[in-house]
This record gives C-alpha cells, sequence and structure tokens, in this order.
C-alpha cells in the first residue's frame, strides 16, 4: 500500500509535464522511440520485462521505473510498445488502480476489435486511450517520411501530437479506436503479400541461376509500377464497375497457370501461386471470366 500511494503522490509531481513521456516495452521500437524522446530533450522514464534493456537508455538520461505501476505514476502520457493486447493486460492489469489520469498510447500491434476492447478497458480504470500503427521499422523513428495511424479520442490525440510527432508523422484516423489498428492490418496485408511474392520469384530466379543482384532492377520495376495500376482501379472499385476492357479474369487464370507451372518446373514450391489460383478459379466458377480481375472483390467478400 505504501508503495502505491507513493506511486500516486510522484503524478503531482510529473504528470503535467509537457515534454515528459513513459515508454513501456522496451525491444527494438519501444529501445528507438524511448531513444527518440530522449534526442528531443524529453524526459522519459521507461520499463521492460527483463530490465537489463533499460541500461543503454538510462546510461544516456532516462529513468528506469522499478515496476509498471511507478512506471504509469511518472508521467501522464506512457506510449506502449508491446507485441500485441495480451502482453498489455499482463502488465497492466495487476497495476489498473494507476491508470487513472494516464493517456495510454498503444503502439503494439493487435486486430482492431482488440484495439476497441482495449480501449473500453483503459477508459473503465479512467484513462484516455489512442491506438498506433507504426509504418516504418525501428530505423524510421525519428526519421523524416515515416508515419504512424492514430485514432481515439480527436481531443486527446490534438493534446499530445507535438509528442507523438517525435516519433513519426502522425496520420489521424478518426475517433473509433479501432481505426487505427485497421489502417495498419491492411497495409500488412499488401506488404506481407508483396514480400512475400518477391521472395517466391527470388526462389525461381535462383533456382534458374540468376542472382537476387541481377533480379533486383527488375523486381524494383515491376512494384514501381503497381501504384499506377492501384490509381487506375480504385476509382472503379468504388464505383462497382469491373469491366474487362483492360483485362480479363480468364487471361489472368492463364497467366497464374503459367507461373505456377514455371515454379513447379524450377523446383519450387507452388503453395503461393495455387492459392492466387484458386482465387482465380473461383472468380471464374462465378461467371466473371469476361470481367476484370477486380470481380475477385466478390469471392473475398464471401469469404
Amino acid at each position: 500500500m505504501v508503495s502505491q500511494l507513493s506511486e500516486k503522490a510522484a503524478v503531482s509531481e510529473k504528470a503535467t509535464g509537457e515534454r515528459a513521456v513513459t515508454v513501456i516495452g522496451l525491444g527494438p521500437m519501444g529501445q528507438a522511440m524511448a531513444g527518440a524522446y530522449l534526442d528531443a530533450g524529453y524526459e522519459v522514464t521507461v520499463w521492460n520485462r527483463t530490465a537489463a534493456k533499460a541500461d543503454a537508455l538510462v546510461a544516456r538520461g532516462a529513468h528506469r521505473a522499478a515496476t509498471p505501476g511507478a512506471a504509469l505514476a511518472a508521467n501522464e502520457l506512457v506510449v506502449l510498445s508491446l507485441t500485441d493486447h495480451d502482453a498489455l493486460y499482463a502488465i497492466l492489469d495487476p497495476v489498473a488502480d494507476a491508470l487513472a489520469g494516464r493517456v495510454l498510447v498503444n503502439l503494439s500491434s493487435d486486430t482492431p476489435e482488440r484495439a476497441r476492447e482495449a480501449a473500453a478497458w483503459a477508459a473503465g480504470h479512467g484513462a484516455e486511450y489512442l491506438t498506433g500503427g507504426v509504418q516504418c521499422p525501428p530505423s524510421g523513428i525519428g526519421a523524416a517520411g515515416s508515419s504512424t495511424f492514430y485514432s481515439g479520442p480527436k481531443e486527446v490525440f490534438e493534446a499530445h501530437a507535438a509528442a507523438l510527432k517525435v516519433l513519426t508523422g502522425a496520420d489521424y484516423r478518426g475517433t473509433d479506436p479501432g481505426l487505427a489498428a485497421l489502417y495498419y492490418q491492411i497495409q500488412m496485408d499488401m506488404f506481407w503479400t508483396a514480400m512475400l511474392s518477391y521472395l517466391h520469384a527470388t526462389a525461381i530466379t535462383a533456382a534458374n541461376g540468376i542472382t537476387a543482384q541481377e533480379f533486383l532492377p527488375y523486381a524494383q520495376s515491376t512494384m514501381a509500377s503497381l501504384p499506377d495500376f492501384l490509381a487506375f482501379y480504385a476509382p472503379r472499385i468504388d464505383a462497382g464497375t469491373h469491366d474487362g476492357d483492360v483485362d480479363k479474369l480468364a487471361m489472368g487464370v492463364a497467366s497464374v497457370e503459367h507461373v505456377l507451372h514455371t515454379a513447379e518446373s524450377s523446383g519450387v514450391g507452388t503453395a503461393l501461386p495455387a492459392a492466387v489460383l484458386d482465387v482465380f478459379r473461383r472468380g471464374m466458377e462465378r461467371g466473371h471470366g469476361g470481367d476484370s480481375f477486380t470481380s475477385l472483390l466478390e469471392v473475398f467478400h464471401e469469404g
């Protein structure tokens, strides 16, 4: 009880500091975030389950909190950089009585629904809550051009926007706490699928005696062409038109079949092109052979 009271007493001393922040979670991303705040002249308090991960930051001037409760008590603004929401609850549920008056900025990856649940949980303990989706690796923290999605109460975001922008640019998506997580996950949907396609293509090149370095300019050229395709198809998709005037799904099926056969003859696994081909064929079964490949949205919507 004494330790809890001392932790709460510390709030009056530092919680109102405009350039003070707590960072909980010191993996590579949390380390980069705490470091960016130190570089910007913030008073930084850190906590991590493995205390030694804070050593380098403490050597630079950060304060090491002995407990999660002490980390919460140190500052109003608390940035969370954790694996997921399970980690959030494991760390903060036991000290939930210290959440009142805090502003939790959760930059941990998870689903939109879990972000909404966490926001409600935080509100139930008297805390404000912002969801964040960081769109860069740790090396991008503090760098120009990096950005993070945010959602939650607009007044809370605006009150702390300057501190958040120390980390990256801030792209506010709306009051629904699930929106930042949603935007982050759909970005990851595209990123990992595209990068996996690159690895699969690179495996085929390697099987045919072509190095990744030799393939690089062609891989870059293909990826660089994608924005033009997205810009062309987006208004058609919003209009609900899938005219086969530029591309036809039947042609796409033949193309993916050729990719699959090329991988097979190269001795490379075909699971990825086979999955793509399955989606294309399901579109064909629904009578979309003469429509654009964007008609496959119907397949995805049906689950």
